[in-house]
């Protein structure tokens, strides 16, 4: 019957997907066994499997769940390669449990169509407080960058280095790329002035701008990027990626600003927000972008009618509510608060340099010889449990030097601090 809950889950709440036992726990009792020195043949074979999934992964890293399903033996207890709240995810989940599972409404979710992307956008619209002709849904932001770039970008698109790689890999085969190579020198910033004087010599018909940037952390102030937007108003399109928007706070509080509300005024921004990064909602896959009402029109009129999922469409409907988003900025401040003192922590381990950030990652430079980005992942993964991104296959960075670390929960944190001071010891 529509609507019935089994009894085995009228009983007791489900738990969230879990990697493992408490990092708690695992700090009082998995440290003092874990072994020292060179890996073993044992745990050298299970490095290699790893390295094997990423190269199979190519310009992105396998997902937590597919290394657990084809490598079983590991024990991963900290995803910190996946970038997300995860005390927003928790949020979630107790709305879920309340509102849907608990009074059998699960299966509506699941067995029926959601609503249009329209009526989605209109429940989302009321949260944002934008016009509904301004959004566009997408499954994920993944399906609207991709969008965007085939239906808007034309000859030339510049793109930043670093990046995140699907502004250079899912252009049209008949648009030419250009990049603009960030120094690390310079802590990977964006100097405003030579990126004008790149865009006037180069005349791309799009440029993409992230905000703050992955897999740096960079970020450009509220003020200086809205002076950007108004000396390069003759660019035909501009993406602006704000999916981590959430953790770059200005000045000594913790208020962000989002473009979003300057969409008037620059009718030739888009801007695109991921929903997996500050509520760790990966799994129901969930994204919007806003932009000119002619854009969004003409994105709807090619398609992606019925492209969310119900539980996309419960999360949009639950994030439209004031009393969610009073509770929601709890949980960001407290998560953006212990981030801070992770990251400033990470600053004081030996032998690395840990870029400046306002994201909720961090990119760590490995400043010797004796390992390689690659071996020390495996090493973490392999001996602790701890899943961190190695950054070998980004554009813009050295190979074997880089490698790019989440901030997790703060029992999590340390767990991880500890891992990498043994494994750089």
């Amino acid at each position: 019957m529509i609507g019935q809950t089994p009894d085995r889950l009228k009983t007791r709440r489900p738990r969230p997907f879990d990697l493992g036992v408490s990092a708690r726990w695992l700090e009082a009792h998995v440290r003092p066994v874990i072994r020292r020195g060179p890996l073993s043949p044992r745990e050298s074979a299970l490095a290699d499997r790893i390295k094997h999934l990423k190269k199979e992964a190519g310009s992105h890293s396998p997902s937590a769940p597919t290394i657990l399903k084809l490598i079983p033996e590991l024990r991963m207890r900290v995803d910190a390669c996946f970038l997300s709240n995860p005390y927003a995810t928790e949020l979630f989940l107790d709305n879920l449990y309340r509102e849907v599972i608990r009074p059998g409404k699960l299966r509506k979710l699941l067995e029926f169509y959601p609503s249009q992307n329209r009526v989605i956008a209109d429940k989302l619209a009321n949260g944002l407080g934008l016009a509904t002709d301004r959004l566009f849904i997408g499954n994920g932001a993944i399906e609207i960058i991709q969008a965007i770039l085939h239906r808007f970008t034309g000859g030339k698109i510049l793109v930043n280095l670093p990046t995140f790689s699907p502004y250079h890999e899912f252009v049209r085969p008949d648009t030419e790329v250009v990049y603009n190579v960030l120094r690390k020198e310079d802590d990977f910033r964006l100097d405003l002035g030579e990126y004008i004087q790149t865009v006037r010599r180069e005349r791309p018909d799009t440029i993409v701008l992230i905000n703050p940037n992955n897999p740096d952390g960079g970020y450009i102030p509220y003020a200086k990027l809205v002076a950007l937007l108004e000396e390069l108003a003759d660019v035909p399109n501009i993406l602006v990626d704000e999916s981590f928007i959430h953790f770059a706070c200005e000045g000594d509080g913790f208020a962000f600003r989002s473009l979003t509300r300057e969409i008037d005024r620059f009718p030739n921004v888009m801007v695109v927000k991921s929903m997996s990064k500050d509520f760790g909602v990966a799994g129901i896959r969930a994204g919007y972008a806003v932009m000119a009402p002619d854009r969004v029109k003409a994105l709807l009129d090619n398609g992606y009618l019925w492209n969310s999922s119900g539980l996309a469409e419960y999360f949009f409907d639950l994030y439209s509510r004031p009393e969610f988003q009073a509770d929601y900025e709890r949980k960001r401040v407290h998560y953006v608060r212990h981030s801070r003192r992770f990251f400033k922590a990470l600053t004081t381990l030996p032998g690395v340099h840990v870029y400046p950030t306002h994201a909720n990652f961090a990119l760590v430079e490995l400043r010797r010889d004796d390992m390689t980005a690659e071996d020390l992942v495996c090493r973490l993964l392999v001996r602790r449990g701890i899943y961190t991104r190695a950054c070998d296959d980004k554009k813009g960075l050295e190979p074997g030097r880089f490698i790019r670390v989440a901030s997790r929960t703060r029992s999590e944190n340390r767990y991880i601090l500890r891992g990498l001071k043994e494994a750089l010891r």
